[in-house]
């Protein structure tokens, strides 16, 4: 009997150590980790695989969804259990079970099965909470304000350069609410939004560690609110509520003396709040905000999203969000009308890390310049002590005059913060809802270098500067042995990191808005360093909402201003608005996110059909063009490419790219139509830009003849011809770039296709030429808005990041082969060109891991490689040279074929060194 039970515990133990030679794992639901306030009805569901073995192919899969953990645990699937599905899918599979139920918790979890024949176990528990669903679910909250703004001085779309409606100064609020908590709490959820942004408090504590929340909509159509568990702030018997609200870009007060880029004014702050407690027996109670919430002005005096932040410490009411706390001086809140309101879906903006000065210098006037190392998108933090009333003035800035000073000429200004002391011992102050971009604080009214006993003296005992951005996780790593590719791929990243908000900004300072074209050509750059697809869906929305009757997609999403300089200029660029077509495409593209192209393909038609009404012989000539590429004048609009060809040439890729879409959607009607009109705007291009005998588009600029090729505007037996010319240009120049913010991507993404990213080594390895390596030598610790670097023009710009893309797909190799979608389908191909001798690069895709590692001697070439499980990899091996390829982790190495002269291996999923010894 003993032998047959320790025989059957041995059975079960190899079973169990066989289930585990796959693992699911890193569930996501909407691209999140146990998310709350999901608003979808049917959201996407997402895994990732581990497995010790090679080869690994996920063959089906089995979700169970509960309501319930108990049942959940005992493998019961109450609202949607699929059984065993035969696939191979793990990411995007959409929910398909009972409807859900807003603000109700889900349980899920998952198993797979194998190519090998393992079955896993099942995963770790995960969980998604509802949002609201719909405007009922607010049950009966009301938006309440301290004051409304007149209808008359609404401004929703200021037009630049008109004068002021008035001069006015507003209120910035506090509210707060006593309840009480009476019975045991199973879990307490809050929904909230506030106008412009908000911060809450239960019983004295911050709520969440988000910062300027929610992220700045278009408000006329749609607000966001947040989700906050806060089930562990409560307590049993009095409580408070606590909420305090900033302007953003709801508001810009029209103060004379502060900076502000534009005059937008949707209304007032105010803000809506709905607490649902609900206790262990099942019962539960809803706070909601209406007039019986008490309102007072907070100790900001001052608040621009634009123009800084003034806090005078001695308007602060101690406890006021405390139970208990004496309001009768405080008035009832008003009711006043709100927007639309969703569910906010991307990362929220959180404060990361901080830098210390490394020099602090007095200038002529007496104050006090401190230089905080690196030119970020940050707040600053105030530790001070003085006397009551003693007033410190904080001006930001990215660069310094002659003298030391600081100089806001090329980021606007007058921008500063002030903080008005109490005189209560060390005072510690951040600002709540204003950031800015900045490397450089000018101090006044405060001395760093008083002795600290003397108690008569106002005394700066720190200030730091705390970076803000999208709290979207980073899944790139770069490094490699050339020292100016390193730098250059960390001044890319913080100017990335620096514009990446709950929009993508050009700048953090000057503008801040959403200028479209930086999604379609550096989103490759930031989605292989970030996992920013939330952000890029959230950018559709803002287009859509920003979207005109007649169809144009401005160049700005969410459009806060028109600027009317130049006409149309700076609102109707095709280079710009094409995001509404392109991004969904590369959505669908890196992540096998099918359903942006479903949500917005009414908006693209709109687009495209508007495209087509401004087209003369199928030619679009309006915009910027290349814009700020390198001319014989100040940058700007387009110098060395003519008006058209940029243009043209996103318009013929717009309809190839909706071919593509309406394909895969089903609209073949549409397929043709787009078709049939490319086939045209093809013809047309090639008849007005291209001279056959120089085989050059247009002047012959390295932006026209990159964008002529990359979108497939040239015919096949004159590719080789045309990239020869672009070469050609480079080198006649002496390796020196001079395409812009349009044309540069494609010129890159042309010269690795054709096997020349020598060229690009060349071009992006000097300092005494425009470009990344000049701004480095320069003293940039963050791109900037012109590849010199100009002192008059931003040094903190998003738009010319687009190296980065070739620093993970050429210099590591990491790239889609053709019909991947998400990296199932890997191509790893490191260039090995200039005086690269090495390189580590990872990407953690929507299936796991890739990563490649690579070092080269004179004797031989070894790679290291990491394939995710689900995926498949075609690896090949630089050099022409008669070599020997073995894999040092598996000797039972694959065959090695042949492709366009290079050895290449085909792999699936585990972890490779190939070492290439050359004979």
């Amino acid at each position: 009997m003993s032998k047959i039970v320790l025989f059957s515990w041995l059975y079960l133990l190899s079973i169990s150590l066989f289930a585990q030679d796959i693992k699911v794992a890193q569930l996501r639901c909407v691209y999140k980790n146990n998310p709350i306030g999901i608003d979808l009805a049917t959201p996407n569901l997402s895994w990732k695989l581990q497995s010790s073995n090679h080869n690994v192919m996920q063959t089906a899969y089995q979700i169970l969804v509960s309501g319930n953990l108990a049942n959940l645990n005992k493998n019961i699937g109450d609202v949607w259990d699929t059984k065993k599905v035969n696939s191979s899918q793990s990411i995007q599979i959409q929910y398909d079970g009972a409807k859900l139920l807003s603000t109700k918790t889900y349980y899920y979890k998952v198993r797979v099965w194998d190519n090998l024949g393992h079955e896993s176990n099942w995963s770790d528990t995960a969980l998604w909470q509802m949002g609201l669903l719909s405007a009922d679910d607010w049950t009966g909250a009301k938006w309440i304000a301290y004051e409304k703004l007149a209808d008359s001085n609404v401004n929703v779309l200021p037009t630049d350069g008109k004068k002021d409606k008035y001069n006015s100064n507003n209120i910035l609020p506090m509210f707060r609410k006593d309840f009480s908590v009476t019975k045991s709490i199973k879990k307490a959820t809050a929904f909230i939004s506030g106008l412009g942004h908000f911060e809450m408090t239960l019983n004295g504590e911050k709520v969440g560690g988000d910062f300027l929340a929610p992220g700045w909509t278009k408000y006329d159509k749609e607000a966001l609110y947040v989700t906050y568990d806060v089930t562990k702030q409560l307590k049993k018997g009095a409580n408070a509520i606590g909420v305090t609200l900033g302007n953003g870009f709801y508001y810009v007060p029209p103060v004379k003396e502060r900076y502000r880029k534009l005059k937008v004014a949707y209304g007032y702050p105010k803000m809506i709040c709905r607490v649902l407690v609900e206790y262990s027996d099942g019962s539960s109670a809803n706070i909601i905000s209406n007039q019986s919430w008490k309102t007072s002005p907070s100790p900001i005096t001052f608040s621009s999203i634009y123009g800084g932040e003034d806090y005078n410490a001695n308007l602060e009411q101690k406890g006021w969000d405390i139970a208990g706390f004496n309001d009768e001086n405080w008035k009832s809140a008003l009711l006043v009308d709100g927007p639309k309101l969703n569910a906010q879906k991307e990362e929220p903006v959180k404060v990361f890390e901080y830098t210390s000065s490394i020099k602090t210098t007095r200038v002529p006037n007496g104050e006090w310049v401190y230089d905080m190392r690196q030119n970020s998108s940050s707040i600053i933090e105030l530790k001070v002590r003085g006397k009551k009333g003693d007033t410190i003035r904080i001006t930001p800035a990215e660069l310094i005059k002659d003298d030391g000073s600081v100089t806001q000429k090329n980021i606007g200004g007058p921008s500063f913060f002030t903080y008005i002391l109490k005189g209560d011992g060390i005072e510690i102050w951040r600002p709540k809802f204003f950031y800015t971009g900045f490397r450089y604080l000018q101090v006044k009214g405060a001395n760093p270098f008083y002795k600290e006993d003397d108690q008569s003296k106002t005394v700066i005992l720190n200030i730091r500067a705390y970076h803000v951005r999208n709290a979207a996780e980073q899944v790139g790593q770069f490094s490699s042995s050339n020292e100016l590719f390193n730098q250059t791929f960390k001044l890319i990243d913080w100017s990335i990191k620096s514009n990446m908000v709950s929009v993508f900004t050009d700048c953090p300072h000057r503008e801040k808005l959403g200028w479209l074209e930086q999604l379609h050509l550096m989103g490759n750059s930031v989605g292989y360093n970030y996992d920013a697809a939330p952000l890029f869906k959230k950018a559709l929305q803002d287009m859509k909402n920003s979207q005109l009757p007649n169809g144009l997609i401005p160049e700005i999403a969410p459009e806060y201003v028109k600027f009317e300089w130049g006409g149309d200029m700076f609102r109707d660029s095709p280079e710009w608005g094409s995001s509404s077509i392109l991004l969904p495409w590369y959505l669908y593209q890196w992540y096998g996110d099918k359903q942006a192209m479903v949500d917005y393909y009414p908006m693209m038609q709109r687009y495209i059909n508007y495209l087509a009404t401004k087209a003369n012989n199928n030619i679009l000539s309006q915009g910027l063009g290349d814009w700020y590429d390198l001319g014989p004048k100040p940058p700007g609009v387009s110098q060395l490419t003519p008006m058209g060809v940029t243009g043209t040439a996103i318009y013929y890729y717009d309809l190839k790219i909706l071919e593509k879409m309406a394909t895969l959607l089903g609209k073949k009607a549409d397929a043709i139509a787009y078709s049939k009109l490319a086939v045209e705007v093809r013809k047309s291009f090639n008849n007005k830009f291209f001279d056959r005998k120089t085989k050059q588009y247009a002047t012959g600029s390295q932006a026209a003849n990159a964008m002529a090729v990359y979108m497939g505007l040239v015919e096949d037996n004159d590719k080789n011809a045309v990239i020869d010319n672009l070469v050609k240009d480079i080198r006649d120049r002496k390796n020196s770039l001079t395409a812009g913010d349009i044309g540069y991507r494609y010129v890159l993404r042309v010269l690795e296709e054709a096997g020349k990213s020598d060229v690009i080594f060349d071009m992006n390895s000097r300092s005494d030429v425009p470009g990344y390596g000049m701004q480095i030598a320069k003293g940039a610790t963050a791109l900037t808005e012109s590849w010199a670097a100009l002192p008059t023009v931003s040094n903190n710009h998003f738009m010319l990041g687009h190296l980065m893309e070739w620093l993970y797909s050429g210099v590591g190799g990491i790239r889609q082969a053709e019909n991947s979608i998400a990296f199932n389908k890997i191509k790893i191909e490191p260039e090995v060109v200039g005086d690269l001798v090495s390189a580590k690069v990872s990407y953690n895709s929507a299936y796991g891991e890739i990563s490649s590692s690579w070092k080269k001697t004179d004797q031989e070439f070894t790679l290291e490689v990491n394939v995710p499980v689900n995926t498949k990899a075609d690896v090949y091996f630089p050099g022409t040279k008669k070599q020997t390829i073995t894999d040092e982790l598996n000797p039972k190495m694959n065959a090695l074929s042949f492709e366009n002269g290079m050895a290449k291996i085909t792999i699936g999923s585990g972890h490779y060194k190939f070492i290439s010894t050359y004979e």
